[in-house]
């Protein structure tokens, strides 16, 4: 440990000199209280340290205690169901030392030490011992088996002692190797050093998330980078909400970065209490929690994205799906802020850090699907909401956002005012990956593609025919373009909007997704040849097939489909009998 004392305090930045010896990242104790910190410059006026916890009333001449070591998070069984801060610190351990309100220099372990774990393992002494090896598994939770890995730094040698099936602490040795290796069931990682894999996969299975305007319109492949973009009250909060609670990741990692504090309460209090569409127990048991208020210290809201990112490549090595849900990386790129004005670092635009673009990157690039160490498929998808100050998506960390991932999910707060949910623009969002998931929806739902497109078509055809209607009414216009406005309506209210009360609409199975829109946009083919045969649209428009189309989402059960299978053939015989009654009346 090296020994230094304060010098300066700027609020969250502290200088510090006697640290020659530290390395820069290094996590100090600062203060008599002994505050977590981190040194993030090292020059020749000494180490300048940004601290984790609220510092009012430090001054200069208290002592800082380099630890040595860069920040950690640690890494083993025990993580799942858990709900830490933005340095890992358990948040409910903390409650139960200090109260509901943490007391300065407070710590906690992130993993208890000395609870036993089932562990079996699943190699023998002689073979071969190297980074990524599975060294054996011990059943976590009712719902996942965590998968015990040897860690990245791991040298390369053979097993000499492997400790038998039992119940094992974090603290025991189950293997060593002839490479002078003891490993454990848990280890640290540093939180800003991505995690190694062999070599990045293509992004070709769609992360299904159940909301029909991502899936059909706009998906997003597992191992993507997506982003929530929107005003105050579009509902991104809630939209990461529903992503975490029904996409199909194995693993969700929640971090609430700079949000307010009733929004992060009902996180905490509501998802213990959820039950997985999957497997009909806790979703707890899946997930874990960073919180990291807007009340909180700024330094450690900075921090909490690696930490959960750290996490979430963690189980991503075991081979997992994991989605990381980010709310909100502009409370992030805020707190850079801050500590850059502090830092008194040249700003760019808007105040922000010239380095931002580059810390984004370095965000998203930590996403991606790979194959593993072990050599297992795993994969790390991320969606981050942006919060642009009055919905402005041309203020930097919007556009600088834009630059790193490939899916576009931007919220409009004209359909959040309507009560549209999701309020995600049809006309403002785009998904790259749209092509490259093409194959897997044609195994699974063949005419996925086709309607996708002719939906999307027909919603750009709405929006250029809807300049025209302010000007001059619907009833100017011919027909077949009011039928546009009309199918559009339906495709609004009858597909794209979702109510997350409803127990049979909040989720869409992907099948149920296919046939519903088919069901749409086959309608709109018949009313359009129907038309062209010399059918009145009032006509059209009377039809009871079409309002039930806008009710099927809500009254078809998700697993009684064959209802919504028929559908096709009876808006054929419906168009069938208005084309007879309509011959039959020019005959008269």
């Amino acid at each position: 440990m090296i020994k230094g004392r304060i010098t300066r305090v700027s609020g969250p930045v502290v200088v510090a000199e006697g640290l020659g010896g530290a390395g820069l990242y290094d996590v100090v104790e600062v203060g008599s209280a002994g505050l977590s910190g981190e040194i993030i410059r090292i020059d020749a006026s000494g180490a300048t340290i940004q601290v984790y916890e609220e510092n009012t009333g430090m001054k200069p001449g208290e002592p800082v205690i380099s630890l040595g070591k860069p920040l950690s998070v640690a890494l083993g069984p025990g993580l799942l169901g858990k709900i830490y801060d933005g340095t890992q610190r358990p948040l409910e351990e903390l409650k139960a030392a200090s109260g509901s309100f943490i007391k300065a220099g407070v710590k906690g372990e992130p993993l208890s030490m000395d609870k036993k774990w089932p562990f079996v393992p699943a190699l023998k002494a002689g073979e071969a011992v190297g980074p990524g090896t599975l060294l054996g598994t011990v059943q976590e939770t009712q719902l996942t088996v965590h998968r015990v890995m040897a860690p990245p730094f791991t040298k390369s040698g053979k097993a000499t002692r492997v400790a038998p099936a039992g119940d094992y602490t974090l603290r025991d040795t189950i293997v060593e190797t002839d490479a002078g290796e003891t490993l454990r069931l848990a280890h640290d990682w540093p939180a800003r050093l991505a995690r190694p894999a062999r070599r990045r996969l293509p992004p070709t299975e769609p992360l299904l998330t159940g909301l029909r305007v991502i899936d059909i319109l706009f998906p997003m492949s597992k191992g993507g980078a997506a982003a929530v973009p929107g005003a105050f009250g579009t509902g991104k909060t809630m939209t990461q909400h529903a992503l975490a609670k029904y996409c199909d990741a194995d693993i969700i990692v929640y971090v609430g970065c700079g949000e307010r504090g009733n929004e992060m309460t009902e996180v905490l209090t509501e998802f213990p209490h959820l039950v997985d569409p999957r497997t009909g127990r806790s979703i707890m048991e899946r997930t874990i929690l960073v919180a990291n208020t807007s009340n909180m210290p700024v330094a450690a809201r900075e921090v909490s994205i690696y930490t959960g990112i750290t996490i979430a490549e963690y189980y991503r090595d075991m081979g997992y799906d994991v989605a990381v849900m980010a709310d909100s990386t502009s409370r992030w790129a805020e707190a850079l802020r801050e500590l850059s004005g502090r830092l008194e670092e040249m700003p760019a635009e808007e105040g922000f850090p010239a380095y931002l673009p580059t810390r984004l990157a370095e965000f998203y690039e930590r996403g991606g699907r790979v194959e593993t160490l072990g050599g297992a498929p795993g994969s790390v998808s991320i969606i981050g909401a942006v919060s642009p100050p009055g919905g402005d998506f041309s203020e930097p960390v919007t556009q600088h956002t834009k630059r790193f991932i490939r899916c576009f999910w931007g919220l409009d707060k004209d359909l959040a005012y309507a009560r549209h949910y999701p309020a995600i623009s049809w006309i403002d969002s785009y998904s790259e990956y749209a092509d490259e998931l093409a194959e897997w929806w044609d195994r699974k739902e063949p005419a996925w593609r086709e309607v996708r497109l002719k939906a999307l078509e027909l919603l750009k055809r709405e929006q250029r025919l809807e300049q025209i209607v302010r000007l001059i009414g619907p009833d100017a216009l011919p027909d077949e373009q009011r039928l546009v406005l009309i199918t559009a309506d339906l495709i609004k209210n009858g597909f794209l909007q979702q109510s997350s009360f409803d127990p049979i609409d909040r989720y869409c199975p992907p099948e149920k997704q296919v046939l519903l829109i088919k069901a749409i946009m086959e309608f709109h083919r018949r009313a359009e040849a129907a038309i062209k045969g010399g059918a009145p649209l009032p006509k059209i428009v009377a039809l009871p097939i079409r309002e039930r189309l806008s009710r099927l989402k809500n009254e078809v059960p998700n697993d009684k489909l064959d209802e919504l299978r028929g559908i096709e053939a009876e808006i054929a015989a419906v168009f069938e009998e208005l084309q007879r009654q309509y011959r039959a009346e020019v005959s008269r």
